[in-house]
């Protein structure tokens, strides 16, 4: 009988010896190979972190004891342990999370997936242990990667202040994030990775010295008392203990019994102690380590046995920023390239293989990267910092006082806009239209095509007077959608053939083809519509309103929060010019989305055809004064159209 199908709860653990928890480590690791090979998800991380997990779980007492990660996304070893077993539908709807979820397991604490977090969690939870006192410690994990994060450094700031507040850090050093971990604090992880560590100098030392008689002792503990001398030579861990904080290793995050030894000892210390332990990704599974680019970090459905994809992918919407920025490079030499820690994710790969001394990996530390894409702007360059949409909200403060005031040329690239379904609700990127939307002279692009995307780039990198934004989806880009007029700086993508129409339907970003379906099944019922992309959704385009005064209704479809989105912008640019129309804004609504694919998520906020065709076309009939048949005829002509595909 294998030991994992016998492995319900943490405590499970305790019954095992060192050779069969070894044993259970690499049954860990076949079932997440088979597992995730089949769903897809993080698969590199996770291999890392087994023996990790599994000594945690052995010294600490979940969920009396607090184990927090960061980021959640190497949990699948916890989720494992903590009685979680079932992941034949891995962030799919129904299934688990690929993150921690409160809802899922009392054992999970941090359902938000943003990286250098973890440290402000633990800081807090350790001080109300200690305000309520409670008996309990907190594990905070934390990457390589997320500890270059400018927050996770405020955090160390503060818990280095109570001495005597139990707070355990585990340092998962594998030298990556995504990609291999870059910077200043990468540079002394390495000299830490590749140097004798102090206490086990000072144990040999300890050794040595007891034998020797009479002055043996005192020259021990003259030598102790010059602790920090020492240190510097022989393994400079003193950043950290400059700080005030207790730290023990480097270990090898793949020796269970060293891990527990570690691990312990930190349990006992009574204060805040910093564990260091070096970790490989993709440990175990070789197609894994032989990929140089992120050591299947995240991964589709793949065949176990190669790590091959099961099917090609095609042209994703990354892939075409990616391949245009390069002939942008070459065009112009005064644009260059920022991201933060997603190099191949973002579409900057190919970018920094062509110009490697154009790109700027700023860790992750997505504040720093904006007001260090404004110092490039002042200095006379164009710098494009791409991100997914989701992370750039927190650097809002730095995109509006630091760009924007400065009416910097920045062009910032949002990736994973809107509903992305699968990693969850801290992943959705349903909020950049809304909160860029009060950044005075910022300009944001919604592409609908791969064309719009080159198309749009290029208009934004022409701007160098205020910050610029073009944000685009997650996934395969669809055929393109072509415009069959012009309105202002507007693309009419379907005509109603009247003088009067009905409805005029604002069609934002890579929802085109669904506003599309829309006018179709809108015509069915006798309702007269154009669509536009406004391409440029801010400003509102000075050609909107009186547009729209041609129209009996305005229905604004976008993939973002309703609250302050573009529809939001467009019915004020309506009311500003004088315009009363009726207006109906579909969006996404106010609340976090659970993990499902982008299909089912947009069916369930009804954000889809045959769901907005029915509600304009009641709108509609409340117009007219009609307010009989109209459910029926519109489920007659919603029933007489094959569905969209996701």
């Amino acid at each position: 009988m294998p030991l994992l199908t016998r492995i319900t709860g943490p405590r499970d653990l305790d019954r095992l010896s060192l050779e069969e928890l070894d044993q259970l480590a690499e049954e860990i690791r076949t079932f997440l190979v088979e597992a995730v090979s089949k769903t897809g998800g993080h698969l590199g991380p996770n291999l890392g972190v087994v023996e990790l997990t599994i000594a945690m779980h052995r010294v600490f007492h979940s969920p009396k004891d607090k184990v927090l990660w960061d980021t959640g996304h190497q949990s699948y070893v916890h989720k494992l342990l903590t009685g979680r077993q079932d992941f034949s539908r891995l962030k799919m709807k129904g299934g688990l999370s690929g993150y921690p979820a409160q809802s899922e397991s009392e054992h999970d604490v941090i359902e938000n997936s943003h990286a250098s977090t973890v440290l402000g969690w633990a800081d807090g939870i350790a001080k109300a242990n200690q305000l309520k006192k409670r008996d309990s410690h907190v594990v905070a994990v934390i990457g390589d990667g997320a500890l270059t994060g400018g927050m996770a450094w405020e955090a160390l700031n503060n818990i280095a202040e109570a001495k005597d507040r139990p707070l355990v850090i585990v340092v998962n050093d594998n030298e990556r994030s995504y990609a291999p971990t870059i910077g200043g604090l990468a540079n002394h992880l390495a000299t830490l990775r590749t140097t004798d560590g102090y206490e086990r100098f000072l144990a040999r030392t300890k050794e040595l010295l007891d034998r020797t008689p009479v002055v043996g002792k005192p020259l021990y503990e003259t030598l102790h008392g010059a602790k920090k001398g020492l240190k510097d030579f022989i393994a400079p861990q003193g950043m950290f203990e400059d700080l005030g904080l207790k730290y023990v290793g480097p270990i090898d995050g793949h020796d269970i019994e060293a891990l527990e030894s570690a691990l312990s000892r930190a349990k006992r210390f009574g204060g805040p102690v910093i564990v260091h332990c070096l970790t490989e990704k993709g440990r175990g599974y070789q197609p894994a380590l032989q990929d140089e680019a992120d050591r299947f970090h995240g991964i589709g459905p793949i065949h176990p046995d190669t790590g091959l994809p099961v099917k090609a992918a095609g042209a994703d919407w990354t892939s075409v920023f990616g391949e245009e920025m390069v002939k942008l490079g070459e065009e112009r030499e005064d644009v260059v390239a920022i991201t933060a820690a997603m190099l191949q994710p973002v579409g900057l790969d190919k970018f920094a293989k062509r110009f490697p001394e154009r790109v700027y990996d700023v860790g992750i530390a997505e504040q720093h990267g904006a007001v260090s894409a404004a110092g490039l702007a002042h200095g006379g360059m164009h710098p494009v910092f791409a991100v997914y949409a989701t992370f750039l909200n927190r650097a809002f403060d730095q995109v509006l006082m630091d760009v924007a005031l400065h009416k910097c040329g920045v062009t910032f690239v949002l990736d994973r806009a809107g509903v992305t379904g699968t990693d969850g609700a801290s992943h959705n990127g349903m909020w950049d239209m809304s909160i860029l939307q009060v950044v005075p002279g910022l300009r944001l692009a919604a592409p609908r095509d791969a064309d719009q995307v080159r198309a749009q780039l290029r208009e934004a990198v022409q701007v160098d007077d205020a910050p610029t934004v073009v944000r685009f989806s997650k996934g395969a880009v669809g055929p393109a959608v072509p415009a069959v007029g012009h309105v202002g700086g507007m693309d009419v993508l379907r005509e109603p053939g009247t003088d009067r129409p009905d409805v005029l339907l604002v069609s934002v970003g890579a929802l085109a083809p669904m506003c599309l379906e829309i006018a179709g099944l809108l015509d069915r019922q006798g309702i007269s519509t154009t669509v536009v992309d406004p391409r440029w959704v801010k400003p509102v385009d000075e050609a909107m309103a009186p547009l729209a005064e041609r129209h009996r209704v305005v229905v604004t479809v976008e993939d973002n929060s309703r609250v302050g989105g573009v529809g939001s912008a467009i019915a004020q640019a309506l009311r500003d010019a004088g315009v009363d129309v009726p207006l109906r804004d579909f969006g996404i609504p106010p609340r976090f989305l659970d993990h499902a694919s982008r299909a089912e998520v947009l069916a369930e906020i009804g954000l889809t055809a045959p769901d907005i065709a029915r509600q304009v076309t009641g709108l509609v009939a409340r117009l007219d004064g009609r307010f009989d048949r109209t459910a029926a005829e519109v489920d007659a002509a919603v029933d007489s159209v094959e569905p969209a595909r996701d």
